[in-house]
């Protein structure tokens, strides 16, 4: 859940250091939306909201607009919206940015976008059955949701650290499966498919493993060593082109572990879904 995001958003701009768990988090992510982006054959994406519980904000569709895809992203803020646009610039990458202040009201056309998902992202949605309205209408063959596995010990343990940022600056319920998975069916939607995604082989703690040893009285266990920073810009500016690789060594976890493991460990679950036949 990282809810020190909330505060610290900023600070990733000047100094990306994500972290393992972020940028392991992206990769896997990116391997989803690659297969997601060829079954459908998807030509434009629409993120939003764009700002989630990861590392560097506005940049988890930065990989499939590297595959030629037009993205389309919309934040709720502005200063926010000024310092993407200068990643996605020096990136060299072209990206449509749109401002709202609620994501009451999306300004595109009826099915502008192939594709429409976001990352933990819907908690700040004032509007669920509005917003999941407006989505439904602009989006044509896909729309991808991840949230918080909310069974994972990881996010029952941030829920508690973060329990009164919890109560005033987010929406918990927006992030209840049966809640979106029951307004996009009135819509029209069909899921057709679920899992947990992101489950590396260490707990989703949401903050430095040194901080959260400490907690416990156990930080003396951690050996001293230079921190190295890690993040995927270096990857997408091309001055790592191993970095998935990197990354992908600690996926042989999500990749073997049975599904009741994951129910306790995954750090995200997604869902997907597709119009039926009432759309």
């Amino acid at each position: 859940m990282a809810i020190p995001i909330l505060k610290n958003w900023k600070t990733y701009f000047t100094t990306p250091d994500e972290g393992l768990g972020s940028s392991y988090e992206r990769i896997v992510l990116n391997k989803k939306l690659a297969t997601l982006c060829k079954h459908f054959q998807i030509s434009k994406v629409l993120e939003v909201p764009s700002f989630g519980f990861t590392g560097l904000s506005g940049i988890n569709s930065v990989f499939p607009a590297q595959q030629g895809i037009d993205i389309t992203l919309m934040d709720n803020n502005k200063s926010r919206i000024g310092m993407i646009k200068k990643i996605w610039n020096k990136l060299n990458l072209p990206v449509s940015i749109e401002y709202s202040p609620d994501f009451r009201k999306l300004p595109f056309e009826d099915n502008a976008f192939d594709l429409s998902w976001n990352f933990s992202a819907l908690w700040f949605v004032d509007d669920i059955s509005n917003f999941l309205a407006e989505l439904s209408r602009v989006t044509a063959k896909a729309i991808f949701i991840c949230v918080p596995n909310r069974s994972g010990l990881g996010y029952i343990f941030q829920k508690i650290q973060g329990k009164e940022e919890l109560k005033t600056q987010l929406m918990e319920e927006n992030i209840t499966p049966k809640n979106f998975i029951r307004e996009l069916k009135k819509l029209g939607w069909m899921l057709i498919d679920n899992k947990f995604i992101d489950c590396p082989p260490w707990p989703d703690i949401g903050m430095p493993k040194e901080k959260f040893l400490k907690i416990f009285g156990l930080h003396n266990l951690m050996k001293k060593k230079t921190h190295k920073p890690i993040s995927i810009m270096d990857y997408y500016s091309g001055k790592n082109p191993q970095f998935p690789d990197e990354m992908m060594k600690h996926y042989w976890f999500e990749k073997k572990v049975p599904s009741f493991i994951k129910y306790f460990w995954a750090h995200h679950k997604y869902f997907l879904f597709i119009p039926s036949k009432e759309k």
